[in-house]
């Protein structure tokens, strides 16, 4: 039986993924000046950027219950088998309200087959768990062996990130254990990780060679197999300092494949423009 994958925009992968795998997206909503934008779908990334470089304050909000409520309708309707991969919900409510509209669709479909997973995984960590996933289904792979790998990469996946302004995250509600953090010095750095789906900043470096460098030491002290790892990249529209990442990671662990790509709509609202996001596991299947 076909698996029918679900996933939302911030998974942070581009438009031409879910068309050409065939996952149905979820956008997030974007708000910028009162007008409403679904993330992917009709607002790029760049455009936010651009926004918020000008001085404007995006604002975000989850799917509707609407939107969730059409797909799984639909899913029950075609007798498929679904899973919905599913973006934080530390940082989130999407998950949650995906629970809930499934359990209302059940009630006039109970015999929806449909598996929510909440990956705790943000960005292109979220999105390299989605990409794998839709590998799976192109192979033939049962509904159970591609819940296993969703679940044990969203279990093994790091997330390593900067941002130029960790006041904008703790402002949005998304930041955890920030106070030491907040404020400081100019040209500090802060380097972050995600624990249990939670953004949570570690250290401080003074200027971007010594970030880099400790985001490699970490990366060596935390990963396994580096060398043939997909290994993950997002921007907040700065291409030249992924780029300079990815070849630092390439020199020292001998890493061949990647995945780069701008960070989405949604999440870059709360990121904002030079943020710079590793991805990788820490464990090997």
């Amino acid at each position: 039986m076909t698996v029918k994958l679900f996933a939302d925009s911030a998974s942070d992968m581009p438009l031409s993924f879910f068309e050409e795998n065939q996952v149905a997206l979820i956008p997030l909503r974007v708000y910028i000046d009162g007008t409403e934008y679904e993330d992917l779908k009709t607002i790029d990334p760049t455009q936010v950027f651009q926004e918020i470089k000008a001085g404007k304050m995006p604002k975000t909000s989850q799917p509707t219950p609407e939107d969730f409520h059409k797909l799984f309708t639909e899913l029950a309707k075609s007798n498929e088998s679904g899973i919905y991969i599913a973006f934080s919900s530390a940082l989130s409510g999407t998950y949650q309200t995906a629970v809930m509209v499934q359990e209302q669709v059940k009630e006039e479909y109970p015999e929806l087959d449909l598996t929510i997973i909440d990956t705790k995984c943000a960005s292109v960590g979220f999105g390299l768990v989605v990409k794998a996933a839709a590998d799976l289904v192109k192979s033939g792979a049962s509904k159970e062996e591609i819940i296993e790998d969703i679940q044990f990469r969203s279990q093994h996946m790091e997330h390593l990130f900067t941002v130029d302004d960790l006041d904008f995250l703790a402002k949005g509600g998304r930041l955890s254990k920030a106070s030491a953090f907040l404020g400081g010095l100019l040209n500090i750095k802060p380097l972050l990780h995600v624990e249990d789906g939670k953004l949570i900043p570690i250290e401080k470096h003074r200027g971007k060679k010594k970030l880099l460098k400790r985001m490699l030491d970490v990366m060596e002290e935390r990963g396994v197999d580096l060398e043939n790892q997909l290994i993950g990249i997002s921007h907040g529209d700065d291409e030249q300092s992924a780029l300079e990442l990815k070849s630092l990671i390439q020199e020292r662990f001998g890493t061949k494949d990647f995945y780069i790509n701008i960070i989405g709509a949604a999440v870059g609202s709360h990121a904002r423009p030079g943020t710079l996001a590793l991805f990788f596991l820490n464990a090997k299947k």
